[in-house]
């Protein structure tokens, strides 16, 4: 697996071994990423990417969170339960030289601790058919850990049900063969 574009194009990412941790395919983050940065979801319509504070909960190896520092975030925090997957996103960020600009935590994103910062950007991945992810994004929002006005995209199957729970409006769909992204943006107290 390999970082698409940005100033880290090409480099590669590590992934854990066995079937635990199932990576988005590259054609599918290249997509959504076009989508965020040409898709008029940011200041003044532009990328909604450079600058921003991301969040991805059920990491994995951090893909997303490492595209998006390529390509101009400002930080990254990557949540995972699985203590592979968290050492991995570890040795991802110290490969790319992003230690300094990440926060790697094993936690679970459906029981959080208090976020230290609310997230501009948030990127979702629960395994396939969990239905963990609107249990999550509520969670994730009571504790403080993403922003009023914040972009969110959950990764789903392409056939998988998603509705996205109180305060979180759907914006956009995408499908790229096996993963559908839902675009939403969050706004507190709804």
């Amino acid at each position: 697996m390999r970082v698409i574009a940005g100033r880290h194009k090409g480099r590669t990412l590590a992934a854990p071994k066995g079937r635990k941790t199932r990576p988005t395919a590259a054609r599918a983050r290249e997509g959504l990423f076009n989508i965020l940065a040409h898709g008029g979801y940011g200041p003044d319509g532009g990328s909604v990417i450079s600058g921003a504070d991301v969040l991805e909960a059920f990491a994995g190896t951090g893909a997303f969170a490492f595209e998006a520092l390529s390509r101009g975030a400002r930080s990254a925090t990557l949540l995972d339960l699985d203590q592979i997957a968290v050492d991995t996103a570890r040795d991802n960020a110290a490969r790319l030289g992003e230690k300094e600009s990440t926060r790697i935590l094993r936690m679970d994103a459906t029981r959080p601790r208090t976020g230290r910062i609310a997230h501009g950007l948030v990127f979702l991945d629960p395994p396939y058919g969990s239905k963990l992810g609107a249990k999550a994004l509520q969670a994730l929002a009571a504790k403080g850990w993403i922003a009023p006005g914040a972009l969110v995209i959950a990764e789903v199957a392409s056939g998988e049900s998603f509705t996205p729970p109180p305060g979180f409006e759907a914006v956009e769909e995408r499908s790229f063969g096996a993963a559908r992204f839902v675009l939403m943006t969050y706004e507190s107290g709804a």
